[in-house]
């Protein structure tokens, strides 16, 4: 919360001092983040990641290459057509995934993808259970150490089972039966954060929200109910090791299809 507080007296400064010394606006703020550093939360997509096992593969054309006959249509500059589900790589789930006529992803504002980035670290218990579920205890010790959740923020579950990309194979980690074993959210948790910290959006590293034992099951009832409260989340977020569990913010961005169900995102941190 320490940057959100800088900017925002930069965002003072510079406007009380705005008459004195030209229309500086809000660059002050921007030469003050260039300052930080920045980490990226989002894998690289292409043909083969880690998906959801009913979705289709990514097809990629050359339409265009810069050499004569590799692309369909003709050459002298790189166009490629891309063709991909919406929920292909780092993405976003708005209501609309699930819910016929909540918010698609234009209907998701800007105001929407600057927000407080909360991590809590369940790494270590993933680590020796993969089956694991984050607890109130969890939250609990979060807020002992940072206190409470800001409101509006961007919470992220941190499992640390992102450093499995791109093997497909070992993320699902299915046993001889075909039932996968992956950690998860869990209501309880989801509920105090969304209807009581007012959060305003949630993103972990796995294919799902719901613990594989239960999407082995066709069971995606957390999911369900983030976005049945208009809420979207993130999935398959990346490098969340790299990023301190308070004071980061993060940016959220991702197209703007219209009426859109979901699409690959870009998602980054501004570290304290």
């Amino acid at each position: 919360m320490k940057v959100l507080a800088a900017a925002v007296a930069a965002l003072v400064l510079t406007t009380a001092t705005a008459g004195a010394q030209g229309p500086t606006g809000l660059w002050g703020v921007v030469e003050q983040l260039r300052g930080k550093t920045f980490v990226d939360l989002t894998h690289a997509f292409r043909p083969g990641i880690p998906h959801w096992p009913g979705f289709d593969e990514e097809e990629r054309v050359v339409l265009y290459h810069y050499d004569p006959g590799v692309g369909r249509k003709g050459s002298g500059f790189l166009v490629e057509e891309f063709r991909h589900v919406g929920q292909w790589g780092t993405h976003v789930d708005p209501p609309a995934h699930f819910f016929r006529g909540k918010r698609a992803v234009d209907d998701i504002p800007v105001t929407e993808m600057l927000l407080p980035l909360v991590v809590i670290d369940v790494s270590a218990k993933a680590a020796a259970n993969p089956d694991y579920q984050v607890t109130l205890d969890d939250l609990k010790a979060w807020e002992a150490k940072h206190g409470r959740v800001p409101q509006g923020a961007f919470v992220a579950l941190r499992t640390d089972w992102s450093k499995r990309w791109p093997d497909a194979k070992a993320m699902r980690n299915a046993d001889d039966a075909g039932t996968a074993h992956y950690p998860g959210w869990s209501k309880e948790v989801l509920t105090a954060l969304y209807e009581d910290r007012k959060i305003t959006a949630s993103g972990h590293e796995t294919t799902d929200t719901d613990p594989g034992i239960s999407t082995s099951r066709d069971d995606y009832s957390l999911e369900a109910y983030i976005l049945s409260i208009d809420h979207y989340q993130i999935e398959l977020l990346a490098n969340l090791d790299k990023v301190p569990e308070a004071g980061a913010i993060a940016v959220v961005t991702f197209p703007k299809p219209e009426k859109g169900s979901g699409f690959p995102a870009r998602v980054f941190a501004i570290l304290p």
